[in-house]
C-alpha cells in the first residue's frame, strides 16, 4: 500500500512540475512578432512599440517589488550604456522598454530613480492582482513571472526570450559594425 501512495505522490509531483513549466512558459517565442504595445510613458508621452522598429529593443517586464528584477537592474543599466549609442550593422541602435507590473505607481517611480534606469521608455502596467499578472500588457505577452524579457530585432521579430544579460551582451556585440 505504501508503494502505491509513494508512486501517486511521485506522479502528482511530476505532473505539478510539468504543468507549472507549461503555465510559466512565455506566450511568444523566437521568430514571432510580439504583440503591439501602445501605452503612456512615465513622462506622459504616448508610446508605440512599432516606433522603435529598426533598432534592437529589449522589453523588460519587471516590478519594483521584485528582488531579482531590482538585482538585475544595474546590469541592464550597463547594457543600455554600452549599446544605446553603439553602431550596429543592421540596426539604428538599442533601446530598453521597461514595463513595470505594479499596483503602486509611486513605488515604481522611486525604483526607477533609485536604480538609475536612465532610458526614456518606462510604462506602468497597472495590475489589480500581482499573483496572476492581470495587467493589460503583461496579459498580451502572457507574462506569468518577473523578470520576463523579450529581445526584439530591428525587423520587429523576437530573437530571444528570457535571455540573461550576458547572453544579450554577446548577441549584440556580434552585431556591432567593424568600423
Amino acid at each position: 500500500m505504501l508503494k502505491y501512495i509513494l508512486n501517486a505522490i511521485l506522479i502528482l509531483a511530476v505532473g505539478f512540475v510539468v504543468g507549472r513549466y507549461f503555465y510559466m512558459k512565455p506566450k511568444h517565442i523566437n521568430g514571432e512578432r510580439p504583440p503591439a504595445i501602445s501605452a503612456q510613458l512615465q513622462d506622459g508621452q504616448t508610446f508605440q512599440l512599432k516606433d522603435l522598429q529598426g533598432q534592437f529593443v529589449l522589453i523588460d517586464f519587471w516590478g519594483s517589488w521584485c528582488g531579482p528584477c531590482r538585482g538585475e537592474n544595474p546590469s541592464l543599466v550597463k547594457l543600455y550604456e554600452k549599446y544605446n549609442q553603439a553602431r550596429f550593422e543592421e540596426a539604428k541602435g538599442f533601446e530598453i522598454v521597461s514595463v513595470g507590473i505594479e499596483q503602486n505607481s509611486k513605488r515604481w517611480q522611486r525604483a526607477i530613480e533609485k536604480d538609475g534606469l536612465s532610458w526614456p521608455y518606462h510604462i506602468l502596467d497597472q495590475a489589480s492582482n500581482l499573483r496572476f499578472f492581470d495587467s493589460p500588457i503583461a496579459a498580451d505577452f502572457g507574462v506569468k513571472q518577473v523578470p520576463t524579457k523579450y529581445l526584439i530585432n530591428p525587423d520587429g521579430i523576437i530573437m530571444g526570450v528570457n535571455l540573461s544579460v550576458e547572453e544579450m551582451d554577446k548577441m549584440l556585440a556580434k552585431r556591432l559594425t567593424s568600423n
